[in-house]
């Protein structure tokens, strides 16, 4: 059972590692902008705005250890990304990762897709510990022998050499995005994939760079009528055909690419009614959904909006069949969130590995567990102080009003500089992954 927290027989995190500079001065291009494990859970790849992708792997567990863990260490870093400056529009395309997405492995090489705003690439990434010796041409330096002095044939072989790691750049999908790239999402039948920016959501296969397929198409031909644009686009899990993207009005659209080509129609439109005794001016900015992620089971899917996650189920629509308030403190001060622009925040979601559990991020590095079976949650805080090797991560509360207790932590001294935008789960085991500005913090399942 991967539970939440807390005491009896539920998990309990403790701090396993942390990447990163530990400077107070942050540079912007160490800012982590994604997190993405693999299908395995093997590797860990982050990205940056400054358009690196630093992939972690897991070490082999010691067996004879069983209370030491498996650690992550950097297994591969390049430079996905590099910054540009659009001629024609007079305008400079940063080189931030805004998404990584792993292909299913096929073989002895990994493959994954990285996005800036314009911009998608497919990197292969390769493993090489033998290299091939005694060329007939060519001495080992690479210098070529004249042929006048070749009397002998010789077979090259291959010896042993230190293991190098290579990441070359396959394909490159570009110029088919008018506006921000903000998801990528890789289909079931691993030959296809969407891009979604604003107000388009295009369809590409893996081995075709040059043309894409525009599915869904939200632009109003005045653009001063424009009322909503695309958050967030994610292919069902196994249903190839079936795909869902949420808007900045709070709605999620599921569509059937059997229905039509271009599905402007949507087979099921998810919208929860708002409650009239919430509504305010800034009803609009925070019912914006951030994130939608399907449950592995393909049954449920996951929406972020800025105050809640709400879980639907697919047969649904109406409203949620389970909603968690992650800072529900915070309303009472939306309107200093709206002044430092933190209300426009984009959290992410993910589920567990057995759907039964979700996470999500905050203010103050605090991050939230939220247990479906047993309806319990619990606020957890990624930080410096609590990073000795196993030690267990204490709850954290957050006093809203009123007489504060003793380990409680006033809402008035929440740092909204400090953020978790970005988690992820592996899909295997109870070890997660959450990026605060420039650091990367593992935590894992407590062992006895």
């Amino acid at each position: 059972m991967a539970g939440a927290g807390g005491g009896g027989n539920d998990v309990q995190w403790c701090f396993s590692q942390v990447k990163g500079a530990i400077d107070d001065d942050v540079a912007e291009a160490d800012i982590i902008s994604t997190v993405e494990f693999n299908h395995s859970g093997e590797l860990l790849a982050t990205g940056d705005k400054g358009g690196r992708v630093v992939i972690f792997q897991q070490e082999t567990e010691n067996k004879s250890q069983p209370q030491c863990r498996s650690e992550y260490n950097v297994y591969s870093t390049f430079q996905s990304h590099e910054p540009e400056f659009d001629y024609l529009k007079s305008l400079e395309i940063e080189e931030k990762i805004n998404k990584i997405r792993w292909l299913p492995q096929k073989n002895a090489a990994q493959f994954l897709l990285s996005t800036n705003d314009k911009t998608i690439k497919l990197w292969k990434i390769s493993e090489r510990d033998k290299r091939p010796e005694g060329y007939n041409l060519k001495e080992e330096d690479g210098r070529y022998r004249d042929a006048a002095t070749i009397t002998a044939l010789r077979v090259p072989v291959f010896r042993p050499m230190d293991l190098m790691v290579e990441a070359s750049p396959r394909r490159v999908f570009a110029n088919a995005h008018t506006y921000h790239i903000n998801s990528i999402s890789v289909n079931s039948d691993n030959e296809t994939y969407l891009s979604a920016d604003d107000l388009r959501i295009n369809l590409w296969h893996l081995e075709i760079t040059d043309r894409s397929f525009n599915i869904v198409d939200i632009k109003p031909a005045n653009m001063e009528e424009l009322t909503e644009v695309i958050t967030a686009a994610e292919f069902h899990p196994h249903q190839c055909n079936t795909f869902v993207y949420s808007s900045s009005k709070g709605t999620i659209r599921l569509c059937d690419m059997r229905a039509s080509a271009l599905c402007d129609k949507h087979s099921k439109l998810f919208e929860e009614p708002e409650d009239p005794s919430n509504r305010s001016f800034f009803s609009e900015i925070i019912s914006s959904i951030s994130d939608v992620k399907f449950s592995h089971n393909g049954r449920y899917m996951m929406t972020r909006d800025y105050l809640s996650v709400k879980i639907w189920d697919l047969n649904m629509e109406s409203r949620p069949v389970e909603t968690y308030q992650v800072h529900e403190y915070l309303r009472s001060k939306l309107c200093s969130l709206y002044e430092n622009d933190c209300i426009f925040d984009k959290f992410e979601c993910c589920w567990n590995g057995n759907d039964s559990v979700v996470m999500t991020g905050s203010y103050n590095n605090f991050f939230r567990m939220l247990d479906r079976s047993q309806r319990r949650d619990v606020t957890l805080e990624a930080s410096r102080e609590s990073c000795k090797p196993r030690q267990v991560l204490k709850p954290r509360r957050v006093c809203a009003g009123g007489k504060r207790k003793k380990d409680e932590i006033s809402v008035d001294s929440l740092d909204f500089n400090k953020k978790i935008l970005h988690t992820a789960w592996h899909p295997q085991e109870n070890i997660i992954a959450v990026a605060t500005t420039n650091n990367l913090y593992i935590f894992q399942e407590k062992v006895n």
